[in-house]
């Protein structure tokens, strides 16, 4: 009996890790690919009482080599290769001008190459079968372009246009191979604990904040899907609305609010340890610290948008727009 296997990379916590409990309540059997391995085998533990076949692989997403020996591990040990979720990143906080040019390198090998490498090593396979699904993690328009995030902005932009650009390339050659990007606003997960960080405050969420079910909730819909994004939440397309009709107001306003909103009143830790260049150690698990104020599934507000909606939703306000607008200058006229 032929099982379908999913792939998650980062999965020893966090969005990864919510991410592979809902795929295999889903009914596929999960390989979780991560730097740190008791993290891992842990959650590779809790898949199994529910009777999920899994296969730990420890591997730096960032080493391309190391990436593409673990999917060929996955082929021959679980089966096929299904889908594919890039789901590890990691980032430096902080103005530009106080970060080093090697966090900045560091930073993008794993968010942005990670990927690519992720997406690479599922290609390989996929491409032998002309089916799957690469599901890549993107920030939501209301987290693009906030000060501080740099680091990540870029990374994030720079894997939307490699998807953009791949997707045109599996359709030439008529590979029914679909790339999806998740749109996530901000999500409860460890990563404000171990995030590298300069600005010498803790950090926080911005906006809206999610428990990562949902996260890993709309990484499983972006598997079914025929749209090319999905995203989480109304923000999103507020957001898309006000970036296209005002982006000079925008960026006034981050400006002057954004770093108050990710940034706590209390100092960080000065020995705080960070996953930029190794894991750090510690039972984490896919909750951060701040469910207090993160909505779950249940919430009205965690419902899902896909890109076609979005589309829609952008083309109804522009059209209202110009339709006032003419409308203004009928008036003036008279």
């Amino acid at each position: 009996m032929s099982s379908q296997i999913a792939v998650i990379t980062g999965a020893g916590a966090g969005i990864g890790r919510a991410a592979a409990r809902t795929l295999g309540r889903a009914g596929f059997d999960i390989a979780l690919l991560g730097r740190n391995e008791e993290r891992l085998q842990d959650a590779a533990q809790d898949l199994k009482t529910h009777g999920i076949r899994t296969l730990v692989v420890q591997v730096d997403v960032a080493d391309a080599d190391a990436v593409a020996k673990a999917a060929h591990r996955v082929e021959s040990e679980l089966g096929p290769i299904k889908v594919w979720a890039n789901c590890a990143g990691a980032t430096v906080i902080g103005q530009v001008a106080t970060l080093s040019a090697q966090d900045i390198r560091r930073a993008t090998e794993v968010t942005y190459l990670g990927s690519v490498n992720g997406t690479l090593a599922a290609l390989e396979h996929m491409r032998r079968r002309g089916h799957g699904a690469i599901i890549n993690l993107d920030l939501a328009p209301s987290l693009r372009g906030l000060p501080l995030q740099a680091v990540e902005n870029g990374a994030r932009a720079a894997l939307r246009g490699f998807c953009e650009s791949l997707r045109p390339e599996l359709l030439h050659d008529a590979d029914n191979i679909r790339v999806v990007m998740v749109d996530l606003p901000a999500i409860n997960t460890p990563r404000y604990s171990w995030t590298r960080n300069t600005t010498g405050k803790r950090l926080k969420p911005v906006g809206p904040v999610y428990e990562p079910e949902v996260a890993a909730e709309a990484i499983c819909r972006a598997v079914f899907t025929t749209s090319r994004s999905i995203s989480v939440g109304p923000s999103t397309t507020f957001a898309a609305l006000w970036s296209l009709l005002g982006p000079g107001c925008r960026e006034k306003r981050l400006a002057e609010h954004g770093y108050k909103a990710q940034l706590e009143k209390t100092c960080a830790e000065a020995d705080a340890q960070d996953d930029l260049y190794n894991s750090p150690p510690g039972a984490f698990g896919a909750q951060g610290a701040f469910d207090a104020k993160a909505r779950r599934l249940d919430s009205p507000l965690s419902f899902f948008v896909t890109s076609s909606v979005r589309a829609g939703l952008a083309g109804a306000a522009l059209a209202a727009g110009l339709t006032g607008l003419l409308n203004h200058i009928r008036n003036g006229r008279r």
